[in-house]
């Protein structure tokens, strides 16, 4: 019997290692990855740089503490804030963090700027924010919020991409932010409306109102952009990172313009492990390697390619979603099922809400691989449907 709490429910396999978009068993069988451990290994497995930031860090000194200055920390700040909004940044060890993180900097603003009058959280249904009290609250989605009622009694929950049920929301000022994802990842790769983003973005410039873009999932790289945000033109006044921001190396982070992040102040909020000299200098490899001239156009020409074959090749009764190698393809088939067939074929892949499964290959992965793993998909697909 496994010590393990069982609170999972994994597939009946596991790897001993892996190289670029493969991933191989004790025994070397070889599996596709179009998961990359749901958008978190975007450079693939092994992959030197990386590898070798992270052992060379490994031997020098992993961790210290933020009682003391970490210059890692301060460069990949630096490197962050230039490439995205020029906010400030504070890190943490997951997306779950990052997200709670931001809620607790919203109800800082709302009850230090606003004196107390603004504390509502507003959250989209169908999304996902995490696991932790505070985002579980986030979280409109019975399923996870079940058995730990009840919640928090500042969250205002609103249909996505409905202007209308964000209006009402706000209209007796007493709401502090919206959190919202560009893409609901969880909920089934769905994309935001770009006026109603560009709207709400109007409302909460006008009423005061911190706008949280949770790029946990989108961010580094994963749609063609550095940040999902710069696809819509549409700047946040907070946004919440982590997954493949060091490659696999847990880490998360949130950045803030100016207004809000001044607000942690000595003693407001702070991580143990946050920010630690191994996890930045894995973070250092990813973000240097992602920001390389033709990096982000590469990864905007393969979800092209990706795209193009998926939609000459399933059906009409399927639907394929995203932007980049953020793919999600909804089937008229289980998730659950279509991922064990994968599998049965050597290829992972990810669930998802709304009938559908997420393709999420590494960044950097070869056409040659790409079309491979498109090939066992469609034909996966077909299988189920004889």
């Amino acid at each position: 019997m496994s010590s393990l709490m069982n609170n999972y429910g994994r597939f009946k396999i596991s790897f001993a290692y892996g190289l670029g978009a493969k991933l191989y068993t004790a025994d070397n069988e070889e599996y596709l990855d179009f998961a990359s451990g749901i958008s978190v290994t975007n450079l693939g497995h092994n992959f030197k740089p990386l590898t070798d930031a992270v052992c060379s860090q490994a031997a020098k000194v992993m961790h210290t503490s933020n009682l003391y200055e970490i210059p890692l920390q301060e460069e990949l700040a630096d490197l962050i804030s230039k490439n995205s909004f020029n906010g400030k940044v504070f890190f943490c060890n997951s997306g779950a963090e990052a997200n709670e993180a931001a809620i607790k900097l919203a109800r800082l603003y709302g009850n230090t700027i606003h004196h107390g009058k603004k504390y509502k959280i507003i959250s989209m249904y169908n999304s996902f924010h995490g696991r932790t009290y505070a985002t579980m609250g986030a979280t409109a989605q019975e399923k996870i919020q079940k058995g730990s009622y009840p919640m928090p009694g500042y969250n205002q929950y609103i249909p996505f991409n409905n202007i209308e049920a964000f209006k009402n929301a706000v209209s007796l000022n007493d709401t502090a932010a919206i959190i919202l994802e560009l893409f609901q990842g969880e909920g089934g790769v769905i994309p935001v409306d770009i006026e109603f983003l560009k709207e709400v973005r109007r409302i909460c410039d006008e009423k005061d109102i911190l706008m949280i873009v949770d790029e946990v999932q989108t961010g580094y790289g994963r749609t063609g952009e550095l940040f999902a945000y710069k696809l819509f033109g549409v700047v946040p006044d907070i946004m919440t990172l982590s997954k493949s921001i060091a490659g696999g190396v847990p880490m998360g982070a949130v950045v803030s313009v100016e207004k809000a992040a001044s607000l942690f102040t000595g003693g407001t909020h702070g991580s143990t492990f946050g920010g630690n000299p191994l996890a930045c200098a894995a973070g250092i490899a990813v973000i240097k390697e992602m920001t390389k001239e033709g990096f982000l156009q590469s990864v905007k020409e393969k979800g092209a390619l990706l795209k193009d074959y998926l939609y000459k090749n399933l059906s009409d009764t399927c639907l394929v979603k995203g932007e980049g190698l953020l793919i999600g393809v909804k089937t008229p088939y289980s998730p659950k099922d279509v991922a064990e067939a994968c599998l049965e074929n050597h290829l992972l892949v990810v669930t998802a809400g709304n009938n559908s499964v997420r393709l999420y290959p590494p960044l950097n992965i070869s056409s040659e691989d790409l079309l491979k793993g498109a090939e066992i998909f469609v034909s996966t697909i077909k299988e189920l449907g004889k």
